[in-house]
């Protein structure tokens, strides 16, 4: 509460809160629903369940109404909320091969093992801004069959990765290093990390921030793109497993969405093993092919080239959207004693340059960075 010590600041606050939600309460339009907001706004909750580290899509939904659709603050919303739930258990390892598939595209190959199910996306189609004819809830012609059912063997296609394995053509990565996933919302993770840490922080980073930083990452000095190649992209749903409290054994509570990306890069380097591909991962909550393919691409990039360097500390420490964006939003309280202070030092300067003396000793910061 920067403003509360100023005069009046208290009463400032109350009202600019008030403001906001008489504005929002009684809004023209009617208040959207829950359901509306998960099913014709899936997207953005997918994301804000991302980037906050919780899926639960009612409460991402109310988060993202709340924010009046600011997907950050939704985040940061769901995140204050997640620190209040108790830690009932941890749910077991899940193998990403028993996803039912809703979407999958192989860009790598042109005929892979299994379908090329492209779901529901307008990746194919101009961007054109369309105006609603009929009445809502009014499914086009063309949509009639979405419906349709598919086989198990469709829903569950074969990896391209297994073919890359079969060819021996996969630099395999050794996983006895990083046996136990690093828990980020226990411990922060700072360099040098582990893999299972870097991921982590990826797939709850702010996904504008993430896809920058993969962008910077490819680009040349000239501006030239690296070559690479997505391997298999996929979106569906995955069992969620614990322990039964009595019995101890694994038990299906339920299902979440996911979207899983494979990349492919080229090894080209003097001590790598040209004959072979190196393969990264992204995985994410929800529908978010943007992170998930800028996380399976980071990872190479920083298996390769970043531990323990720029990139990974990147990827650590300046990537998530609340750390980020807190940091930018403290910049709008009441900061008006340490800038008098930079004031009175070029005041200070000026007249000792006017009178031809030597300039001031450089005056202490005040102390701290807190907002007076």
């Amino acid at each position: 509460m920067g403003y509360s010590g100023a005069r009046g600041g208290l009463e400032a606050i109350l009202a600019a809160e008030d403001l906001v939600r008489r504005k929002r309460d009684h809004a023209p339009s009617p208040w959207a629903s829950t359901e509306q907001i998960t099913s014709r706004f899936r997207l953005a909750v997918d994301r804000v369940m991302g980037e906050a580290g919780l899926y639960d899509e009612a409460t991402a939904a109310a988060a993202f109404r709340q924010a009046e659709g600011d997907t950050l603050e939704a985040s940061h919303l769901l995140r204050a909320k997640r620190s209040t739930l108790p830690r009932l258990a941890i749910s077991e390892p899940v193998d990403p091969d028993e996803m039912a598939i809703l979407r999958r595209i192989v860009p790598a190959f042109r005929q892979p093992d299994g379908p090329q199910l492209l779901g529901r996306t307008s990746d194919y189609t101009g961007r054109l801004l369309e105006q609603p004819t009929g009445p809502p809830g009014q499914l086009p012609e063309r949509e009639s069959r979405d419906g349709e059912r598919r086989t198990d063997e469709q829903r569950r296609p074969r990896r391209f990765l297994d073919l890359l394995r079969k060819l021996d053509l996969v630099e395999e990565q050794p996983a006895h290093d990083d046996p136990e996933p690093h828990d980020i919302t226990r411990k922060p993770a700072r360099p040098p990390a582990e893999r299972s840490a870097v991921l982590a922080a990826m797939a709850r980073s702010e996904t504008g921030a993430l896809v920058a930083l993969w962008y910077r990452s490819i680009l040349g000095p000239d501006g030239d793109v690296h070559e690479i190649t997505l391997g298999e992209l996929r979106h569906g749903r995955l069992p969620l497993r614990v322990r039964h409290p009595h019995t101890g054994n694994p038990v299906a509570v339920g299902e979440f969405r996911v979207t899983e990306a494979e990349a492919i890069e080229d090894l080209d380097g003097a001590d790598e093993d040209r004959t072979r591909f190196d393969v990264g991962y992204g995985l994410c909550f929800g529908h978010n092919e943007r992170k998930a393919i800028a996380m399976a691409n980071l990872d190479i990039a920083n298996r390769r080239f970043g531990r323990s360097g720029p990139l990974e500390q990147l990827l650590l420490m300046t990537i998530d959207g609340l750390d980020s964006g807190g940091f930018l939003e403290h910049l709008k309280l009441p900061h008006y004693v340490t800038f008098r202070s930079m004031v009175e030092r070029k005041q200070a300067m000026r007249a000792a340059a006017e009178a031809g003396e030597d300039p001031p000793a450089r005056i202490a910061e005040p102390a701290g960075k807190d907002c007076r």
